[in-house]
């Protein structure tokens, strides 16, 4: 997506030059959301991205994987060989974090690739016995769809409940009871022994049928690429990006799931895995790259980051970053369908969480980029629009 993006900005924003994108995957670039929901099911007709590549004048290296970066030359190793270039944008994403020792154990997949969504869709055709390992974003979007397609689940998650590095306890606390609702089997504090044909063992000597295994304990940034290159990288080891996307080299920029980029909104570096970035961060990066050679001042790129996730039977949309929140304001009952969770810094709105309240969260991301006062008293009335809830 944020590679995609990137080349259709730049044409958007003006760049007659040549515009190479150069892809590992050999399938037509498509979109990643998808592929946890509807390619899984085999709802979906077709999940490439709707971009005509050759009308924009765009090359698309498909299936051509990159091994290094020679910034003093200029040039990509590929295993085709060298690839020259003015301007470098790398937009290689996030791969997933695999579980130790399970390498190698049939039926055993990961979900980041049009690839994985079509070697698991026979196993959810198939109603298997289905063992997933972390109840992260992704570990819920797939038990939601194992169900949905009639599978037995069981979700294992070392921490004491879902989301745990995602969310405090007391917001990711209620979404515990929608797996047992969902007649999902969650089960907390529980750590994977290793992985047998056919069973997962935990640690505490127990044993779950497992006709599959779907690994969802994370994912980091896929830049191992680029060692020897001189880019630095930061503490996870993604791309360091400046607050206009460039990189420490020069003539290189860095955009979604592989880079962080400083906040001055939030006073923090921010590494961002969702979708939304990789859409909005390329239009900062095409800025930059037209702008730098007609002198125009950098572009900054402070978002408001913002996701979404469907599981079981809600939607759930988060918008902002609540690290440096000093309080929490509810509206809504969590034991009901539908409710918000907003942190205030002060009196200023900096995040919230709604789940089946897709107006509180469209209304709160603009309090949130407007940096808005907001009335707390006010704010906790669920019958109020969000809006509304201005501090006077």
């Amino acid at each position: 997506m944020a590679g995609v993006q990137t080349a259709v900005a730049l044409r958007e924003q003006g760049f007659t030059g040549t515009v190479t994108l150069i892809g590992a995957e050999p399938h037509q670039p498509y979109d990643r959301p998808p592929l946890s929901k509807a390619v899984l099911l085999g709802t979906a007709e077709d999940s490439a991205l709707d971009v005509d590549f050759a009308a924009l004048g765009i090359e698309l290296r498909l299936g051509c994987e990159v091994s290094g970066l020679r910034p003093a030359d200029h040039e990509l190793d590929t295993e085709t060989g060298p690839v020259p270039y003015d301007v470098l944008v790398v937009a290689t994403g996030a791969e997933p974090v695999r579980l130790p020792g399970a390498g190698g154990v049939p039926g055993v997949h990961l979900l980041r690739t049009l690839d994985d969504a079509e070697r698991l869709r026979p196993v959810l055709a198939r109603r298997q016995d289905v063992v997933v390992v972390g109840a992260g974003w992704i570990g819920a979007e797939f038990a939601t769809a194992a169900r949905e397609a009639g599978c037995a689940v069981t979700v294992v998650e070392a921490a004491g409940r879902p989301l745990a590095e995602a969310l405090p306890a007391e917001v990711a606390a209620p979404m515990t009871a929608w797996y047992g609702d969902a007649g999902v089997e969650l089960r907390t504090h529980a750590r994977v022994e290793r992985v047998e044909p056919g069973a997962v063992v935990l640690d505490d000597g127990s044993r779950l049928p497992a006709d599959a295994v779907l690994v969802g304990i994370g994912a980091r940034p896929a830049t191992a690429w680029l060692a020897g290159s001189g880019i630095e990288l930061g503490r996870y080891g993604e791309v360091a990006a400046d607050a206009g996307l460039t990189t420490s080299v020069p003539d290189v920029y860095a955009v979604g799931d592989c880079a962080s980029f400083p906040s001055q909104r939030y006073g923090e570096r921010l590494l961002v895995h969702h979708w939304d970035n990789a859409l909005q961060g390329p239009r900062t990066v095409a800025a930059n790259i037209v702008g730098a050679a007609t002198g125009e001042p950098p572009a900054v790129y402070d978002p408001v980051p913002y996701f979404w996730s469907e599981q079981f039977g809600r939607f759930v949309q988060y918008a902002g970053h609540h690290a440096d929140a000093d309080r929490t304001v509810w509206r809504g009952e969590a034991e009901g369908p539908a409710w918000t969770v907003c942190w205030l810094r002060g009196s200023r709105l900096v995040a919230l969480l709604a789940v089946g309240r897709p107006r509180d969260l469209a209304q709160g991301r603009r309090l949130i980029e407007a940096g808005t006062a907001m009335d707390g008293t006010l704010l906790a009335d669920p019958t109020r629009p969000l809006k509304s809830a201005r501090a006077a």
